[in-house]
């Protein structure tokens, strides 16, 4: 059996990218969005390619600072919706490639959901004590 070689560099086209791109889509079931330093790269939702010639504002921000970059973009494809993106990076620290997706924990309201979160726990604690017999 032959085994293809899965390489990532600064010069990774689209079609290069996609295998990683979607293992990542895969394991996570969320959007994903990736492009090379020097090209543009894949986008993919529900299982599917749908851009094969994809570049993003806040791709090129992370190829531009090398460094994680969550944020909410105000332009391109996912304008509006919280995005985690990092950088790729090669032996030396050179950012080659970024990856990102929808940021799912930036889409939660936290306030909401946790509102209520201290009486809960006083709740549980509550119950905790009732089944302690004091001595």
């Amino acid at each position: 059996m032959s085994y293809t070689k899965i390489q990532i560099s600064a010069e990774s086209d689209a079609e290069e990218l996609a295998p990683f791109a979607m293992a990542v889509h895969e394991l996570l079931g969320l959007p994903v969005t990736m492009r090379s330093l020097h090209k543009k790269g894949v986008r993919l939702e529900k299982g599917k390619i749908l851009d094969n010639n994809y570049t993003g504002p806040v791709l090129e921000q992370v190829l531009k600072e090398n460094k994680l970059i969550r944020t909410i973009p105000t332009s391109g494809r996912y304008t509006g919706i919280p995005v985690v993106v990092v950088p790729i990076r090669n032996k030396e620290g050179y950012g080659v490639a970024a990856i990102g997706v929808v940021d799912v924990v930036g889409t939660v309201d936290l306030g909401l959901i946790f509102g209520d979160y201290p009486e809960v726990v006083k709740q549980v604690q509550e119950c905790v004590r009732s089944r302690v017999a004091v001595p």
